[in-house]
């Protein structure tokens, strides 16, 4: 079985030839060609995550995400959270959320509530950014 490790940008680009084959004709489970598969696969993967790897949604991302996967609009978050100067500033990370507003949107939305309660970066006057250390505590929505 011809696989080897990949620490340069030359072997990447080896194993990204050597497992494009598998992507016309899956290999049937089982046998070496599978096996070859699954380790250029893993091989590809943590070479990937070393060298690019991919910083998870902060909670307006997230909530961004859903809105256009959904269909929704400032309008429908603005319903949901009982203001639209309260959305507009969530979505313009003027205001942090509240523990109330992720639990709503989470459960009204479908979001993971572990994507709405990470730190992020909010705007201060002028639009520079400061710093958040996480949602805020209060119970209520306001």
């Amino acid at each position: 079985m011809d696989v080897r490790a990949i620490r340069t940008e030359a072997d990447y680009d080896w194993a990204l030839r050597e497992i494009e084959q598998y992507f016309e004709k899956e290999p049937r489970r089982g046998t070496v060609e599978a096996e070859r598969f699954d380790i250029l696969a893993a091989l590809i993967e943590i070479y990937e995550n070393r060298h690019w790897p991919v910083e998870p949604a902060d909670p307006v991302e997230a909530i961004e995400y859903r809105m256009t996967l959904s269909g929704y609009t400032s309008a429908d978050l603005a319903r949901l959270l009982g203001s639209r100067s309260r959305a507009s500033e969530i979505l313009n990370r003027r205001r942090a959320l509240t523990m109330a507003m992720a639990h709503t949107i989470s459960t009204e939305w479908n979001i993971p509530p572990a994507a709405l309660l990470k730190p992020y970066s909010l705007r201060g006057a002028g639009g520079a950014r400061r710093s958040k250390r996480g949602v805020s505590t209060p119970a209520r929505l306001s």
